[in-house]
């Protein structure tokens, strides 16, 4: 008799293990930061580019574009570019900026080059206390700098 409980508690055990390693469909994958955990992260390897992201400002400087993505999953800002210009001669930049609550006070700041094709994005700047907002710079100043508003 003692041999039978010990092979059912061993079936039973393996059915459990088996059904906890085995993924559920449609499962969603939590993200891997939040507020100003984030910081300096990049939005998709921390799963934060997800349906809860939106594009909460842009600038269009030229045919270059910047825009300020938010997630409500990770509570984080980030900047994603990409040129629509035919001329790639010009060299430029997006940048997002992080100020304290009143807006008033520059804490941090991303930069990253707008790619001739395809986009780009910087890391992210955490906490939903703090506001944002993007920019885009020419590497000569051959066009004045163009912000959006705070966010």
């Amino acid at each position: 008799m003692k041999k039978k409980s010990v092979i059912k508690v061993a079936a039973v055990t393996g059915a459990a293990m088996t059904a906890v390693l085995i993924p559920l469909g449609g499962t969603s994958y939590a993200a891997g930061c939040n507020s100003t955990g984030c910081e300096g992260k990049g939005p998709v390897s921390m799963n934060c580019d997800d349906a809860n992201t939106t594009t909460a400002r842009t600038v269009n400087n030229n045919g270059r574009i910047a825009e300020l993505r938010w997630s409500s999953t990770c509570d984080a800002a980030w900047v994603r570019v990409h040129n629509t210009s035919s001329n790639p001669t010009y060299n430029a930049f997006g940048s997002i900026e992080k100020y304290n609550s009143s807006g008033t006070t520059l804490i941090k700041s991303f930069s990253l080059a707008v790619p001739d094709s395809g986009n780009d994005w910087s890391n992210m700047l955490g906490g939903a206390s703090y506001t944002y907002r993007v920019c885009v710079r020419f590497q000569g100043n051959e066009y004045p700098l163009k912000c959006s508003t705070k966010f």
